[in-house]
Formats: C-alpha cells, sequence, structure tokens
C-alpha cells in the first residue's frame, strides 16, 4: 500500500476533459415552436383579409397541407402558390397585413412551455437559430418574438422593394434544412465541428434529414411517421403542447 506520509509520494486526480466549445440549438417553427402552421395560416388570414380569392384559396392551401404532412409536398408548386400574394401587393400593406397577423394569430399561439424551451438554451449561451420551410417574410418577426437572433428559411426574391413571387436561391425545406444551415455556419466562420453539441427539435417526418445530421435529434410533438422513427433511433421525444395541433 502507498505511504501517504511519505513526501515523495504523490496523490494524483483523475483529469476530467471539459469540451469548451459552444453548442448549437436549432429549431422548426410550425408545430415545434408553434401549436400551428404559421404558412397555412398566414394564407388562411390572407383570406380572410380579401386578399385573395377565399374559397380558391382554402381548397388549395389545405391540399397543399395535407401533402405537406403525408410528405409528398411539390416544394416548387406549392411556393408558386404561396408567394404570390406577396407579389401581388406593396410592402407596407403587406407589412400592415403581418402586423395584424402577428397580433390576432401567432401571440395567442405563443405557449410559456416553448417560450421557456428556447431561453433554456439562450440562458447557456448557445447559438440558437430557427429554421423552417416556411418563407422569410412571414417567420422573421415570429424568430424576433422568440428572442432568436438567427433565422433559416426559404428567402422570397425582391427587385426593386417588391416581392417578385419567386424563391431567392433554394428552398429550405427536407435536404435543403442541412445546406442551408451548413451555408449559415460557414458565414459565421464556423462548422459542424465547430459545436460540442448540436440539437435540433423538429414535428415533422419531412425533417429527418436535419435530425439525422445534428448529435442531438429531438422529436418534439412528432407526427406519426417521425415519432415511429425516432423510437426506433432511440432519439429524445419531447411534448410541448398538451392541445392536439390546429391551424386557423
Amino acid at each position: 500500500m502507498p505511504d501517504h506520509t511519505d513526501p515523495s509520494f504523490q496523490h494524483t486526480t483523475p483529469s476530467v476533459t471539459v469540451d469548451e466549445r459552444p453548442r448549437l440549438a436549432l429549431f422548426d417553427l410550425d408545430h415545434t415552436l408553434l401549436p400551428i402552421d404559421s404558412d397555412f395560416s398566414w394564407g388562411s388570414f390572407l383570406a380572410r383579409q380579401g386578399a385573395v380569392d377565399a374559397a380558391w384559396f382554402a381548397r388549395r392551401n389545405a391540399e397543399f397541407y395535407e401533402q405537406y404532412k403525408a410528405g409528398t409536398l411539390d416544394m416548387v408548386a406549392f411556393l408558386q402558390f404561396g408567394l404570390a400574394p406577396l407579389a401581388a401587393h406593396d410592402r407596407a400593406t403587406l407589412d400592415r397585413w403581418h402586423a395584424e397577423f402577428m397580433r390576432t394569430v401567432i401571440e395567442p399561439q405563443i405557449r410559456p412551455s416553448a417560450v421557456a424551451l428556447v431561453q433554456s438554451h439562450l440562458q447557456a449561451g448557445d447559438l440558437c437559430a430557427i429554421v423552417t420551410a416556411t418563407n422569410a417574410f412571414v417567420t422573421a418577426p415570429i424568430a424576433r418574438r422568440f428572442g432568436i437572433e438567427h433565422l433559416i428559411a426559404t428567402v422570397p426574391a425582391q427587385e426593386n422593394g417588391r416581392f417578385t413571387g419567386g424563391v431567392r436561391g433554394t428552398p429550405c425545406f427536407r435536404e435543403g434544412k442541412v445546406d442551408h444551415a451548413t451555408a449559415w455556419l460557414e458565414s459565421l466562420g464556423a462548422a459542424w465541428d465547430s459545436f460540442a453539441s448540436s440539437t435540433f427539435y423538429s414535428d415533422s417526418r419531412n425533417d429527418i434529414a436535419l435530425l439525422e445530421h445534428v448529435t442531438v435529434p429531438v422529436a418534439t410533438n412528432p407526427d406519426a411517421t417521425l415519432l415511429a422513427h425516432a423510437t426506433a433511433r432511440g432519439w429524445r421525444h419531447l411534448q410541448l403542447f398538451d392541445d392536439p395541433q390546429t391551424n386557423q
């Protein structure tokens, strides 16, 4: 046995390596941080404003949403449909409508559980971003409402201060979310391995590519397909909302 009274004896404590790199936290938006789909809800809101043909728009909006849930959405066709109203109106009118949309539709759907989740990452000093297929005009004010500085979203094209109805670059959808998030990190001088961990919260089967890409995938309010996939993969499950998913 070692003699602890011997001056030559040195007691050593096993060292613990602490990864001091920052952590990355990414959040899907619709049905993840919000219990509604902001894109679908924006279309419904426009119909109520008389900005689009209400009956036709509501029917097509519902058709595209069912395709999204089924994992069969033609994103190009949907964006042609969804961005057309932006091109049909001047920016001042759109901004006024969006402020009303935030007040009457989005604000009532901001839940304490979702705010607390975001705040837990922000207060820990994690680099946070919302990664969503919904276009940036609709989602930028929502990201700010959650206190998240960075938004990775489908970007509507503009010319001379007006939306054109087209998309700048590729949609931030499915595998496109991985590409957009990677490009965003590169713009910050970072890469995926710059972080001690990377977490992504999502509800949707359409986000499996990005969920597979991070080190901590969290199936959040998951649809049936994602729940089955997450269970098989041993991923964490999180339910933020007690009430069923709805749209307005």
